[in-house]
């Protein structure tokens, strides 16, 4: 059994090309003893566009640009890097590896090629699994500075040796090969076959998910209701201590329909009135650790603002 871990650096991705110029590998042993390392680079066959629009945001690769005229073009690679991937005596990994397949699957496209047909699991998954925190991605360089790997960032072949290091030390923090890593943390490899993709999974990620799906799922019947709570008739009290406010929650304040719908009948009890649009309101309630949109349209428009204890503090004064 052998190991390959790769990583890919485009020239500019777009969604009908990714101008690969750097095919970056390294194969070893299931002990992780390297077998070989190398950086294959591209003829992009097209300009590097590194940034935005507005020119901002860009990386920088550590080649010589006017290197990459001097390289064979994605054609006369493919089938080295074909052989590579699709080796049946071979587990193949990369950081976020997705991305990088879907380049693989824009480059057969643009030339005409055959497609891949590969299995491929991801270091990021695999980390984040072993951490179980879904809730944000960890970047090659972040968790590789954890685990003290000296690395160059974006050259590929440097990032296929992190990635490795990263699988290695998951490896030994669990005392077992590589085979044996995916069944304790219940991770399952992604495909690309006749140009489709799948996604790898992982037991952890697909309960994370579920979790998180039912919460926004909760929250949207929560708005529905507090809406709807919004509609019924009320009476607005006379000179109330409220009297001339309307008063606009954070969103996380009336999601809580436990607490906001009761708190709602009592800001029209004391001569308040309540909109959900921040162009309509004169005081905006919300805790002073919320830093959501809407805390921070409400805090440029110069809205006054308190905290729930303060709104209690008054209606209950």
């Amino acid at each position: 059994m052998k190991l390959v871990f790769f990583d890919i650096e485009c020239a500019g991705v777009h969604k009908t090309y990714a101008k690969i110029c750097a095919f970056g590998y390294v194969v070893c042993d299931e002990n992780f003893n390297i077998l070989k390392k190398e950086d294959i680079l591209i003829n992009p066959k097209g300009r590097f566009e590194l940034t935005d629009r507005k020119g901002e945001k860009g990386i920088v690769l550590p080649y010589t640009y006017s290197d990459f005229a001097k390289q064979p073009p994605f054609t006369e690679v493919y089938g080295k890097i074909k052989r590579l991937l699709e080796d049946e005596d071979s587990y193949v990994l990369g950081h976020a590896v997705l991305n990088d397949v879907k380049y693989l699957n824009l480059e057969t496209k643009r030339f005409r090629l055959p497609s891949f047909n590969f299995t491929f699991y991801d270091s990021q998954l695999l980390f984040m699994t072993h951490i179980n925190d879904f809730s944000r991605q960890f970047g090659l360089e972040y968790i590789a500075n954890a685990l003290n790997v000296e690395f160059v960032p974006h050259k590929a072949a440097d990032d296929a040796y992190a990635t490795m290091s990263i699988v290695k030390a998951l490896c030994s923090e669990y005392g077992c090969g590589f085979k044996e890593l995916l069944e304790k943390l219940k991770v399952t490899g992604g495909r690309i076959d006749n140009y489709s993709v799948s996604k790898p999974a992982s037991r952890g990620f697909g309960k994370y998910n579920a979790e998180k799906n039912a919460r926004r799922r909760q929250r949207s019947e929560n708005r529905v209701k507090f809406f709807n709570n919004l509609t019924k008739k009320r009476v607005n009290r006379e000179g109330g201590k409220l009297k001339g406010k309307i008063l606009t929650f954070s969103r996380a304040i009336e999601d809580d329909i436990a607490y906001s719908m009761p708190l709602v009948d009592a800001v029209y009890s004391a001569g308040g009135r309540y909109s959900q649009k921040l162009d309509k309101c004169n005081l905006y309630v919300a805790a002073d650790d919320d830093a959501t949109a809407r805390t921070q349209s409400a805090r440029e428009r110069g809205i006054a603002r308190i905290t729930p204890s303060q709104l209690e503090s008054v209606l209950h004064d």
